[in-house]
């Protein structure tokens, strides 16, 4: 069998922080996918002046030496290598649209999601109006724009409506703390998710993956929160920046998080507005889903996070592993999902794992 041409397609076209975000997760696909025998990997990197390199690694020197190219010599070469399938590495807004558009006009398959879903879910609100219509509940909310005035009570949660990683989030108790954290989060979008604050049971993520073309739900995955000490998840939760000043995983264990077993009881009721959010969202391939539980047991609809890099650092790796599915196993059924997803009924909801 000829081996897959795969492009792993990593950078970012707004800012370094986002390059290094994607490089970092990309290295760990690479690093953890790689199999001559089934797979030729090859690497396009974008930078934020929107150049083209095709580095033979992810190393900074690599990029460094790579010759930069427009966008008309970098198509000519991913011609060239007749590339199977891409695999999106980008995190920026950019990076999963328009440029997960360029691979549908270039006809070249990628997995995940479309560049339309990924475009609506970078805006919190219409995906939780989605999600909602659906009948999965929501968080009360409201949208605000720098010098509007906050009509909902506190305590209220404060997020930039397309960031990523709790980055600018903050938690509001006090109406003299909002109009700083107001600032925090406009530095990062020009439009204001304000949501009222879940009282803290637990807070878990749900994936979703579609295998046989049925929608199977994953182990969960909780976090560590203390109602106290640390309410909400932080962006020093997920990542951090070494001495060197390149980005990293933040320290994960089983005192952070963990993956929850199957017969928890919150699962079923997790499955449940997991399920529904896939296909409302219209969501191919995989989906990621965050929901706060209240202590009640009430799961409530945070937000979705609808990318996977495949590393063994993402979350869906985990949650996969945990179900039985090594990321090899994993990485490689995305990919012929991807290359054969025109054939595939991505409606269809049913209960069950990978091993089923």
């Amino acid at each position: 069998m000829p081996r897959l041409r795969v492009l792993h397609l990593v950078g970012s076209a707004v800012s370094d922080f986002y390059g290094d975000l994607s490089r970092l997760y990309a290295q760990d696909c690479l690093e953890s996918t790689a199999n001559p025998a089934l797979y030729e990997f090859h690497i396009a990197y974008i930078t934020p002046d929107r150049q083209w390199r095709f580095p033979v690694d992810l190393s900074r020197e690599a990029i460094a030496a790579a010759t930069p190219l427009s966008l008309a010599e970098a198509v000519q070469v991913l011609l060239n290598l007749q590339i199977d399938v891409m695999v999106p590495q980008m995190f920026c807004i950019p990076g999963m649209t328009q440029y997960r558009n360029l691979f549908n006009l270039l006809n070249i398959p990628y997995i995940g999601n479309t560049a339309d879903l990924m475009a609506l879910v970078a805006d919190k609100a219409k995906t939780k109006a989605i999600v909602a219509a659906a009948g999965v509940i929501v968080p009360t909310g409201e949208v605000l724009r720098a010098g509007d005035r906050l009509s909902i009570d506190l305590p209220v949660v404060i997020k930039p409506m397309n960031g990523d990683n709790s980055i600018g989030v903050t938690l509001v108790t006090d109406i003299a703390d909002y109009d700083a954290a107001m600032q925090v989060a406009l530095t990062h979008s020009d439009e204001i998710l304000v949501e009222t604050f879940i009282e803290l049971g637990r807070e878990v993520r749900c994936g979703v993956i579609v295998q046989a073309g049925k929608l199977v739900c994953l182990p969960l995955e909780e976090y560590a929160l203390d109602a106290t000490t640390r309410p909400i998840r932080s962006y020093a939760d997920k990542l951090k920046q070494n001495d060197d000043g390149n980005l990293d995983f933040a320290a994960k264990d089983s005192t952070k998080s963990w993956v929850i077993d199957t017969s928890d009881p919150i699962t079923e009721s997790v499955w449940a507005m997991a399920r529904k959010c896939h296909v409302a969202l219209g969501c191919r391939h995989y989906s990621l889903f965050d929901f706060r539980i209240d202590p009640w047991g009430n799961p409530y609809f945070l937000e979705a996070g609808l990318y996977c890099s495949f590393a063994q650092t993402s979350v869906l790796s985990a949650m996969t592993k945990a179900a039985g599915m090594p990321l090899d196993k994993f990485f490689y059924s995305m990919l012929q999902i991807a290359l054969e997803s025109d054939s595939v009924d991505l409606r269809i909801p049913t209960r069950g794992t990978p091993t089923d």
